[in-house]
């Protein structure tokens, strides 16, 4: 019995596994503004990726233990490692709206570095 669980976890982590590993931070952020209306929060981020290829911008909220602070993680998925890209520092942006918890502030995380903006209201 022990033996078919453990074979059915290793099956769903080997079927699953791509999708989570598609998506990376990005780089670096560049700007966050974060604007709160009717109990929603738009969070609007500017950053940039080390190479072309990088496509699906997307924010992630990452669940916390701060009250006051929103987290997200800013994510693209990376081009395939086979792929001829640019090597050169490219603009990526994204969008989102987020339900308002209270928060009074909102990070960004990326892969070099963060950034906190307050929620305008």
């Amino acid at each position: 019995m022990r033996a078919k669980i453990t074979i059915a976890i290793l099956l769903v982590i080997s079927i699953a596994q791509p999708a989570l590993a598609a998506d990376k931070r990005i780089y670096k952020i560049d700007s966050v503004v974060a604007t709160q209306k009717h109990g929603k929060v738009l969070v609007q981020v500017h950053g940039a990726v080390q190479t072309g290829g990088w496509k699906g911008g997307r924010l992630h909220m990452i669940p916390g233990d701060n009250n006051r602070i929103l987290t997200i993680e800013f994510l693209a998925t990376p081009p395939p490692p086979n792929m001829v890209v640019i090597d050169a520092l490219l603009p990526v942006s994204a969008s989102a709206e987020f339900k308002s918890q209270g928060k009074g502030a909102v990070k960004v995380i990326a892969s070099a570095n963060e950034m906190t903006a307050q929620i305008l209201k």
